[in-house]
């Protein structure tokens, strides 16, 4: 997808393309990761489905739950959704930020080797 180190750096135009699908991809990964969210704390939960929606992005974002949950299935799910909403955040921040640093890097690869 990047481009090797004796390669010159990518254009302007090739960089803003990756780094709009790397966008993309985040928001498709946390459209998937808010339906998964929505539907376990409505089924597991007990919660209506606007309440769920908010219960899920509250905790994708990082916030906390808004509801706490009083069955035992629901409070497994919510674990494991927490653990899982921690995963995501990591795993998009790098999607999102690689073709910059990678930019970043081969740049400065370059600026040594041009000495």
């Amino acid at each position: 997808m990047f481009e090797n180190k004796n390669d010159p750096v990518a254009s302007q135009p090739v960089f803003l393309a990756r780094i709009a699908i790397s966008v993309l991809i985040s928001l498709l990964v946390i459209a998937v990761s808010l339906g998964v969210g929505t539907l376990g704390y409505h089924m597991f939960g007990d919660l209506t489905w606007i309440d769920s929606l908010l219960n899920a992005a509250m905790i994708l974002t990082g916030m906390g739950p808004v509801d706490p949950m009083k069955s035992v299935a629901g409070k497994l799910f919510a674990t494991f959704y927490c653990l899982f909403s921690g995963l995501v955040f990591l795993s998009l921040m790098a999607i999102i930020l690689a073709p910059i640093y990678h930019r970043f890097l081969h740049t400065f690869h370059l600026a040594e080797d041009e000495d």
